[in-house]
């Protein structure tokens, strides 16, 4: 589990196929990897993945057909800047929301407007998907635990501060770029119970 309070960016240094699948090498240098050990989950862009060496300062994961299907990931190159995050420890402070790692669409950046010393991004979503998203909810933007604002028909806004934008790839964002988007897991599983809650009171 994580909590979406990135804790450094690093750079993407290889992308190299392996039988289908794809290893993702990265610099997390300004990430202590001392604490990460090989099998360990670390968020990339708000994807789990698993650490699968380690040189230096720098750690590699493998990215099945799946993940690249289902997150950016896989549109990643040489130099990109990615947001970093370690799974959550025992005692570790949860400063965002309960986050999985578990990308469940690529949005789209849609609207950019300077609000203030904030700016207000506006993102799209396939449909399906937003009931999952509420007004004062929280979402997960490329591994960013962030507020909702406001939701309109396939559409929702959230204000990001000038410090997250300094500490994460948000700032680096155009209209219509992609971005992994995980929606509230509570959400999730409530809207899983709902029919059980439904026979219960029938019962």
């Amino acid at each position: 589990m994580f909590t979406g309070i990135i804790l450094a960016t690093g750079r993407v240094i290889s992308l190299a196929e392996r039988g289908g699948d794809l290893e993702l090498g990265i610099d997390a240098a300004a990430l202590d990897l001392h604490h990460i050990a090989l099998g360990d989950s670390v968020s990339v862009q708000g994807a789990c993945l698993t650490v699968t060496r380690k040189e230096g300062t720098r750690f590699y994961a493998d990215v099945s057909r799946e993940t690249m299907a289902k997150t950016t990931l896989g549109t990643l190159s040489p130099g990109s800047r990615v947001n970093l995050e370690p799974s959550l420890r025992a005692g570790d402070a949860l400063g965002g929301h309960w986050v999985s790692g578990h990308v469940d669409a690529v949005g789209k950046l849609r609207a950019l407007v300077q609000d203030a010393r904030s700016w207000r991004l506006e993102f799209e979503l396939p449909v399906s998907l937003m009931r999952f998203v509420a007004s004062k909810g929280s979402i997960c933007v490329n591994g960013v635990s962030l507020t909702v604002n406001k939701v309109d028909g396939h559409r929702f806004d959230v204000n990001i501060i000038p410090h997250t934008l300094k500490v994460t790839t948000l700032g680096e964002l155009k209209i219509d770029d992609g971005v992994n988007i995980e929606i509230d897991v509570i959400a999730r599983y409530i809207d899983r119970l709902m029919p059980s809650f439904a026979n219960i009171r029938r019962d």
